[in-house]
């Protein structure tokens, strides 16, 4: 066999972790119309070929559109099972073993009028089902949507998802997060929430240093007390910012696919993937809203090979930031970053990898 097509297997069954994934946004064509067909929503598609060209959209306001038109298919207790529960089986297709997924609660509350204990007690069983029979672990980021366009809607919500956070803690909890379209909406907005999502033991997990620049992640940093950014990739603008991470080990959760397909780089070759690796920045690679950008978590691994083309070794330490920058407790990282090397070991020996 040749050595690509070994390195190929070896990413394909390579344990993985996922750390920026959006629960909503996950939704696979075949469930969205199932979920359609039995609450009687109806949708611009009725085919899985329909649904995937439905999801190519026009720019940020339309992927919003698209988001919550998906959004709008869920209304009982079975449906978030069910969404929660296919998210684990797809997970474990691609051998990933633990996620911390994003989901925007306060939309369900206010636009869909789904109550907090039922859509819950559906996550919460989806996620039992999916640990059972796939091994997969699951927990949740709520995240507050930050371009709610009335101010006193928008605090209302804000309100409400630490709120519910906080109460969901012992129900799989992990982080508050900070979602949505950036420009005109800094973090600094955000503080107030933030601050009491922290004291109340929460993790901070907001987006920036997407579709803005450095000002953004600074203002993660400065007024959020992010421990991880999500994307962040616009930091590599700021050669202080990049020390900065570097120095105090903030990660940044990086989507490769995601980031192109929203047209903050034009290609792989313009990103700053490897220029923030080389930096010292530590790095996971996630999938962000997989269908709506037509890739998987996989694909997005594959790019540390091709093109990015770094070792197998700088890979697998990558994959492992997985694990070891997660919101999970200390034991439970020791013991899955041990099984992940364990399981990276046996595979690179089997595919005859262990020298690369």
């Amino acid at each position: 066999m040749e050595l690509a097509q070994r390195i190929e297997q070896y990413l394909q069954a390579v344990p993985k972790a996922e750390l920026h994934v959006h629960l909503e946004g996950s939704i696979r064509p075949e469930t969205l119309l199932l979920l359609a067909r039995r609450n009687n929503v109806t949708l611009p598609i009725s085919t899985v070929e329909e649904a995937r060209q439905w999801f190519s959209y026009r720019d940020f306001p339309h992927f919003v559109e698209i988001y919550f038109a998906i959004s709008s298919c869920l209304k009982t207790e079975e449906d978030y099972e069910l969404i929660a529960y296919d998210f684990g089986c797809e997970m474990a297709r691609q051998h990933v073993r633990y996620a911390e997924i994003t989901f925007s609660a306060s939309t369900h509350r206010y636009s869909l009028k789904v109550p907090h204990d039922r859509y819950l007690a559906g996550l919460n069983k989806g996620r039992a089902r999916a640990k059972a029979d796939f091994g997969v672990e699951m927990r949740w980021v709520f995240d507050i949507v930050r371009d709610i366009p009335k101010a006193d809607a928008l605090i209302r919500r804000a309100d409400y998802t630490v709120d519910v956070a906080l109460e969901s803690k012992h129900d799989g909890v992990v982080a508050l997060g900070l979602g949505g379209y950036e420009v005109g909406h800094p973090p600094e907005e955000f503080a107030r929430w933030f601050e009491k999502a922290r004291v109340g033991g929460l993790h901070s997990v907001p987006h920036a240093g997407e579709t803005l620049g450095p000002e953004s992640v600074w203002g993660a940093l400065h007024t959020l007390g992010a421990e991880r950014i999500g994307h962040g990739v616009r930091s590599i603008e700021d050669a202080n910012l990049v020390a900065h991470l570097a120095q105090q080990h903030i990660p940044l959760e990086v989507c490769p696919h995601s980031n192109i397909r929203l047209g903050v780089y034009r290609s792989l070759a313009e990103h700053p993937l490897p220029r923030l690796y080389a930096a010292g920045v530590p790095l996971s690679v996630n999938s962000d809203d997989p269908p709506l950008f037509s890739t998987t978590l996989q694909q997005n691994v594959d790019t540390l090979y091709e093109p990015f083309r770094f070792s197998l070794d700088t890979i697998d330490e990558i994959l492992l930031n997985g694990v070891r920058h997660s919101f999970m407790a200390e034991a439970e990282k020791s013991k899955m970053e041990e099984e992940f090397r364990a399981e990276m070991r046996q595979l690179r020996e089997e595919l005859a990898l262990s020298l690369l």
